[in-house]
C-alpha cells in the first residue's frame, strides 16, 4: 500500500498528465465548429470606396457585406445561366461564357510548377470555401473533397486559418474572426477585383470589411508588388525549409488571375524557396502575388481530379487535409 505522502504527488502528475493531452489534442486534433457557413451570399461586387455593413467577431456570430440591390442580383442570375453548349472543357483547359482557364506545367528550379491562368468576367466566380461547409478549429477535409462539395472546377488550398488562434478571417464577404496576428501581411482581395497586401498592424477587420474586402487570407508573406519582388532571397515562413511544395495566387489584371502550386520534398521535385517562387510569379506577369499555405497542403485540383503529387514527407504522394480552399466556380 502506498504511503500518504506518495498519494498525492501521484495524483497531480496524473491530473498534470490528463490536462496535457487534452490541450494538446485540443491544440492540434479535436475539432470545434463555430458557425456555419451560410449559402446564401449577398455580397455586392462594386468599388471598393463603398461602404457596407460591419461588426465584431465571435465564435458563433459573424458580420457580413449585406447590401443588395435588384439590378446587381438579376445581373448575377444572368450572368450564371450557363448551358453544357457553352462548355468547352479539355485535359488542361475550361472555357465558358464566365469562366476561361489554362493548365501549364512548367519545369523550373529541378521542380515541377503548375500554373492555372484564369480569366473570369466577374469577381463573383472567385471563391474561398471551408472544410465541412464550417468555420471552426481543426475541422479539416482534403483540398479535392471541399471542392467537390462546392462543385469547384478548379481550386487550390488556402491559408489553413484553422491552424492559428488569430489572423484576420473574411470569406466571400463574410467577417469570421478580427483579432490580429500583429505583424501579419494579408492579401485583401477587394469589391472591385484588386489585389492589395496589408499589414495587420495598421487596420482592423473590421475597417477592411466596411472598405469592401472580399477575401482576406492571412499566411504569406506577400510576394509580389507593383510588379516588384518583395522577399529577399534568404526570406522564409517560420521554420520551413529552404525548398518546399507552394502554393502562391497572383493577379495580372482586372479579372485575370493565377493560381501557381509546385511540387516538392521528392526526387522527382525539389520544390521552391520563398525567392524563387516570387520571381517565377514576377516573370508570369503578375502586378501583386501573395503566398498560401505550402508543404503538405499544397494542392491543386481542377476538372474533377488533383493534378499535381501532394506530399508531407516526399515518401507518399497524398493529399493532407486542410481547412479552406481558394476556387473558381459557381
Amino acid at each position: 500500500m502506498l504511503e500518504k505522502k506518495y498519494i498525492y504527488p501521484i495524483a497531480f502528475s496524473a491530473v498534470l498528465a490528463a490536462f496535457t493531452v487534452y490541450a494538446m489534442l485540443d491544440t492540434f486534433l479535436l475539432p470545434r465548429t463555430y458557425a456555419q457557413v451560410e449559402s446564401d451570399n449577398s455580397f455586392v461586387f462594386q468599388d471598393s470606396t463603398s461602404t457596407s455593413s460591419s461588426g465584431t467577431d465571435s465564435e458563433s456570430d459573424v458580420s457580413s457585406n449585406s447590401e443588395t440591390n435588384d439590378s446587381s442580383a438579376s445581373e448575377a442570375d444572368e450572368s450564371t445561366d450557363t448551358t453544357s453548349d457553352s462548355v468547352v472543357v479539355s485535359e488542361d483547359s475550361y472555357s465558358d461564357e464566365n469562366i476561361q482557364i489554362e493548365i501549364t506545367e512548367y519545369r523550373e528550379y529541378d521542380t515541377a510548377i503548375y500554373v492555372a491562368d484564369i480569366t473570369i468576367s466577374s469577381l463573383q466566380y472567385l471563391k474561398t470555401a471551408f472544410a465541412q461547409n464550417s468555420y471552426g478549429k481543426n475541422v479539416t477535409a482534403k483540398t479535392s473533397e471541399i471542392a467537390e462539395n462546392v462543385d469547384a472546377i478548379l481550386a487550390i488550398n488556402g491559408d489553413y486559418y484553422g491552424a492559428q488562434e488569430s489572423g484576420y478571417v473574411i470569406r466571400n464577404g463574410v467577417l469570421y474572426r478580427s483579432e490580429s496576428a500583429g505583424d501579419q501581411e494579408d492579401l485583401v482581395i477587394w469589391a472591385d477585383g484588386s489585389f492589395e497586401i496589408i499589414n495587420e498592424s495598421d487596420v482592423t477587420a473590421e475597417e477592411l470589411l466596411e472598405n469592401g474586402a472580399y477575401q482576406v487570407l492571412s499566411f504569406g508573406p506577400g510576394l509580389v508588388e507593383d510588379g516588384v519582388v518583395t522577399v529577399s532571397e534568404n526570406e522564409e515562413v517560420g521554420k520551413a525549409k529552404a525548398s518546399n511544395p507552394r502554393t502562391a495566387i497572383g493577379i495580372i489584371d482586372t479579372n485575370h488571375i493565377v493560381f501557381v502550386v509546385s511540387d516538392g520534398r521528392t526526387s522527382e521535385s525539389d520544390g521552391l524557396s520563398i525567392y524563387e517562387l516570387a520571381t517565377f510569379m514576377q516573370g508570369l506577369g503578375v502586378t501583386t502575388a501573395y503566398n498560401l499555405d505550402g508543404g503538405g497542403s499544397s494542392t491543386i485540383y481542377f476538372n474533377g481530379e488533383v493534378i499535381n503529387n501532394p506530399t508531407t514527407n516526399g515518401k507518399k504522394i497524398t493529399e493532407r487535409s486542410v481547412s479552406d480552399i481558394v476556387y473558381i466556380g459557381y
